[in-house]
């Protein structure tokens, strides 16, 4: 093997053959071709008689060929990276050649000038040209893969077979410097176990998988990415493979793949936590969006958390007129500042610090910005931080909503949409609670608006347009300020251990990207007064999901700990009031939730009286209030949990 690697090395250390030399190469191959089935048919006394009229002939015969070289490309391909395309283009190259050079004896009757060769010699030569040529090919191909392996590549398996796994087959073996050796595929169907692709075997994916890939010493996993989400649904498979010590690699997250495009290698990347979560790819339609957004000016509050920031990136891309970015974060806003300089400097963009409880403030940038759609994010949003400050969770979470909301009806906003979540249905905490209030108050004054407008119709008998008030819900966002994954990371790095509230608690999980992108989708297709709910797909249990990121981290002596429930936390998360229906809507993941509506003219005297409550900062008094706004609210583990008695 070392001996194959130094004789190999200088060649296969350039970047390709130059092209003169292929050429060369393959004229020489054509000429000796034929003159060997010129002497192998006539002669080697014959041959010698005639030799020099004879190589005249076969010269002249080679332009043809050189022809056929130029039609097809047949020097232009690295020669160790042969596929099958170019050993086709070799050939039909070739029988250009022959059938230029017939033509040629048969139109202007050559032979009387040349030496006359048979046919049955030119097929020949042109048969065992092409044998030497597409041999000799092949034989640097294997020769170059065998310097790979000799190198410090890793041995890899692909699972999948289909397109997006011969796709990522041909981008390993084309990639220099070589990172991976192909030593196998995994097939999920029962008739591709035992055959062979390019020639690596095919195995099935059952229960002797990790013994197949130890056997070839392959402790490294590509996933096709027709794959992904295959994978991601076999958590057993990923068990077994993250125990075994096997590293996944998949393409990023954040591209995508059009199922017929050349893959490149820098798309893949060894696999997250998040990559392995069961989730359904999210597909919106983008240009009904940019539609709505495209030269508008658009209002983000919260735009430097989590949530609001990548809706800031989102739509960014359809180039609206405007942003106004309200944050009250100096230093995270910052960063969208220097990012949407960096990123969007063509779009115009003010970056806001201050809290959207200003009605003052808030009034002025309405006033001076007028905004077309309003994107509300804004809010506090750690559960156990409410539950020791409820006065601060209605003062910055319902009153806050209200001044946005009542500003955005007084200066003509088409649509609000407000983010909301699923700690908002059956409410075990202040938090919850009071995200539910703003969804009941912008319900009820979206319902007001559009009874008022029904009742004073125009000339034209059309109710005048008023501003549109859609919600959102959903659960927790994978990578978000706070979550559960980025802190398991962190204890990982101080060495554990990894602190898990109970045994059994599980939870819903969606990629912040694919979150925002339906926010997008039901604020464009949402009428007003809807709540809009979001499949989040299967849950997940936390206790599993720590010990799952302890072994994919390769991390040792770490272990999970159980801290027990904390104050307003549930076991798991609901995404519908036990009272409530929901319908489908225009995309398979957002449904719209039937709750119970609520008086305009009740609830805003109720939250007058709640938010003059907070500022007296009597805790007992703010949650009682706010259990009698919504009385499905009921504390768990909280010192509130007196209040419902």
């Amino acid at each position: 093997m070392n001996v194959i690697y130094k004789i190999t090395s200088h060649y296969f250390s350039n970047r390709a053959t130059p092209y003169w030399i292929v050429l060369l190469f393959d004229c020489l191959v054509v000429f000796f071709s034929m003159l060997f089935s010129y002497t192998l048919y006539k002669g080697a006394t014959a041959t010698a008689m005639i030799f020099w009229p004879l190589v005249g002939t076969l010269l002249l015969y080679l332009i043809p060929y050189i022809v056929g070289f130029r039609v097809m490309h047949t020097y232009k391909g690295v020669v160790r990276y042969s596929g099958f395309t170019d050993l086709y283009r070799v050939a039909v190259a070739n029988f250009i050649g022959i059938a230029v050079i017939e033509f040629m004896r048969l139109v202007f009757n050559v032979d009387q000038w040349l030496v006359p060769i048979p046919v049955r010699e030119l097929l020949f030569s042109w048969l065992l040209a092409t044998l030497v040529m597409v041999g000799t090919r092949i034989i640097v191909k294997y020769l170059f893969d065998l310097a790979r392996e000799a190198d410090a590549t890793k041995p890899v398996f692909i699972y999948g077979c289909k397109a997006g796994g011969l796709m990522l087959a041909k981008a390993i073996r084309m990639e220099e410097p070589a990172r991976f050796t192909l030593k196998g595929f995994i097939s999920d169907s029962t008739d591709m176990p035992g055959h062979m692709l390019m020639g690596i075997n095919v195995f099935a994916n059952d229960e002797h998988l990790i013994e197949n890939m130890r056997r070839f010493k392959a402790k490294t996993l590509l996933v096709s990415p027709l794959k992904k989400e295959r994978i991601s649904e076999n958590q057993a498979m990923v068990d077994s493979l993250i125990e075994a010590g096997i590293t996944i690699y998949t393409l990023n997250l954040a591209q995508t793949w059009d199922g017929t495009s050349d893959i490149n290698t820098s798309q893949l990347q060894e696999v997250q936590i998040e990559d392995l979560l069961p989730r359904e790819e999210i597909e919106v339609d983008m240009n009904v969006i940019g539609n709505m957004l495209n030269n508008k000016c658009i209002f983000i509050t919260g735009s430097a958390g989590s949530i609001g920031s990548e809706m800031v990136r989102q739509i960014s891309k359809f180039s609206p007129s405007q942003l106004v970015l309200v944050d009250e974060a100096e230093t995270p806003q910052h960063d969208i500042r220097l990012m949407m300089a960096n990123d969007y400097p063509n779009i115009k963009a003010e970056t806001v610090v201050t809290s959207i409880t200003k009605h003052r403030r808030m009034e002025s940038l309405f006033k001076k910005y007028r905004p077309d759609y309003v994107f509300h994010a804004a809010a506090y949003k750690h559960v156990p931080m409410m539950e020791d400050n409820p006065s601060e969770a209605v003062q910055n979470n319902i009153d806050g909503t209200r001044v946005i909301a009542d500003l955005a009806v007084k200066y003509g906003v088409k649509k609000f949409v407000m983010i909301s979540t699923d700690k908002a249905v059956n409410p075990t905490n202040v938090m919850g609670c009071s995200k539910r209030i703003c969804e009941i108050y912008v319900q009820a004054l979206n319902r007001k608006l559009h009874d008022e407008a029904a009742a004073a119709e125009d000339a034209s008998g059309k109710p005048k347009e008023v501003c549109q008030f859609v919600t959102t819900r959903f659960g927790n966002v994978l990578g978000s300020n706070g979550s559960v994954i980025p802190i398991f990371k962190e204890q990982i790095r101080k060495g554990g251990p990894l602190t898990v509230t109970h045994p059994d608690i599980i939870r819903y999980f969606m990629l912040i990207p694919e979150a925002c992108k339906l926010v997008l989708e039901a604020g464009t297709m949402g009428r007003g007064g809807e709540i809009f709910v979001f499949d989040m797909g299967k849950p997940v249990k936390i206790a599993d999901l720590a010990r799952r990121m302890i072994i994919l981290s390769g991390a040792k002596n770490v272990k999970v700990e159980f801290t027990g429930l904390r104050d307003g936390e549930k076991l798991y998360e609901e995404v519908l009031n036990d009272e409530e229906l929901t319908k489908p809507t225009f995309h398979k993941k957002i449904k719209i939730a039937q709750v119970r509506e609520y008086d305009y003219d009740t609830i805003a005297a109720q939250i007058d009286a709640l938010v003059a409550q907070s500022y007296l900062y009597d805790d007992m008094e703010t949650v009682r209030q706010m259990k009698q706004i919504v009385p499905e609210y009921k504390s768990k583990h909280s010192k509130y949990e007196e209040l419902d008695n």
